[in-house]
């Protein structure tokens, strides 16, 4: 099952309550035999970038928020972004998405000396969820999530609270899945 996940959403399941995890979805960036990584790309956080980097200077949407990554090493930070001249150096997680791998491509994605280019968007995610070998796998034995392919358009969203649920539409049409709260069964 390794590499089964990258370059997947996880959805987590309804029943799933850990309040790290209760609705949102994991755009998974590693999965080998040693385990498994990824970034909830669902949960904004009160901290907006302006205020994170302060000590940066001139930093581009400064009042988006940071977004909560998942539990692991929350001090450590991300930048997925969908800027294609940036992207020969970065990792691309998905068709059009790139997670920044250098200093480089940080300072250039979220700093702005100039007006920003509108078409350049990006995510700045703090923490990721992580998993142990065979966690991941066990979980999704046990039905805690559910994979779609990702979409790199979804992650730079401006509307992410309704993400989960509509990851869930999506996954419901690929496998043909009635939804579990059916308000008028007779009908069926």
């Amino acid at each position: 099952m390794s590499g089964l996940f990258q370059g997947s959403f996880l959805i987590a399941a309804n029943h799933l309550r850990d309040p790290n995890f209760y609705r949102s979805v994991v755009l998974m960036l590693e999965h080998n035999d040693q385990g498994a990584m990824g970034l909830v790309i669902n949960r904004p956080s009160s901290m907006t970038i302006g205020k994170a980097l302060s000590q940066q200077g001139q930093i581009s949407g400064n009042d988006a928020p940071v977004f909560v990554g998942g539990p692991v090493e929350p001090t450590s930070l991300f930048i997925l972004h969908n800027c294609l001249a940036l992207g020969k150096r970065d990792q691309e997680v998905t068709p059009g998405l790139f997670l920044a791998g250098s200093e480089d491509s940080f300072e250039q994605v979220v700093r702005s000396e100039k007006k920003p280019d509108a078409s350049v968007k990006f995510r700045l995610i703090s923490g990721y969820a992580g998993w142990g070998e065979g966690q991941l796998e066990s979980e999704v034995m046990r039905g805690d999530w559910y994979s779609i392919p990702a979409d790199g358009s979804l992650v730079l969203e401006e509307d992410v609270y309704g993400l989960w649920e509509r990851c869930m539409r999506r996954l419901h049409r690929a496998n043909r899945l009635l939804p579990h709260n059916i308000t008028n069964p007779e009908w069926n």
